[in-house]
């Protein structure tokens, strides 16, 4: 069960990179082409920049769930390496807490802005539902809460995640 759940959370965690890397491609792409849709072709596009915003959510949300899973997330280590083992404990749960805290509240607050804003459009996409847009939101929090339930049943990943593919966990 715990190898099972180790390789799903792998697969999550590198999906949410695929969908992240794309994000950030788009946004790299479609920014420049707005740019020079303005200021070379004197023609402004309306679609470039609150596409950019969108997946930057997008990009934000979803990359930081992986970002947490790979250690990458916001830290203060400096702070965690200056105290006994023993406190350094400690303040690690109480961090693994308050994330669950906050993923928590993405998931639960997430949701209710999305069905709340389910029916709205956004000028520049009329098909596209504002609820659709902010559901990065409570995805990451589903994500980030998965992550940190791997980190305390599991254990944080190695730094190469691909181990667990290679050593199965013993139930």
């Amino acid at each position: 069960m715990r190898a099972l759940y180790a390789l799903a959370m792998e697969r999550l965690y590198l999906a949410c990179i695929v969908v992240s890397a794309v994000a950030l491609v788009a946004i790299t792409l479609v920014i420049p082409y707005g740019v020079f849709m303005r200021y070379v072709m004197n023609s402004a596009s309306s679609w470039p920049e609150p596409f950019a915003v969108l997946a930057m959510v997008l990009f934000s949300f979803v990359g930081g769930a992986a970002a947490y899973r790979a250690g990458a997330h916001i830290c203060v280590q400096m702070l965690t390496d200056a105290v006994p083992p023993a406190v350094r404990g400690a303040m690690l749960k109480l961090a693994d807490l308050m994330m669950i805290a906050t993923a928590l509240f993405m998931l639960v607050y997430g949701t209710q802005l999305v069905r709340v804003t389910w029916g709205q459009t956004i000028a520049e996409f009329p098909t596209l539902s504002v609820g659709l847009t902010y559901s990065p939101i409570p995805v990451g929090g589903l994500f980030t809460l998965l992550f940190i339930i791997e980190r305390l049943w599991l254990g944080a990943p190695p730094p190469d995640s691909i181990v667990y593919r290679d050593q199965p966990l013993a139930d």
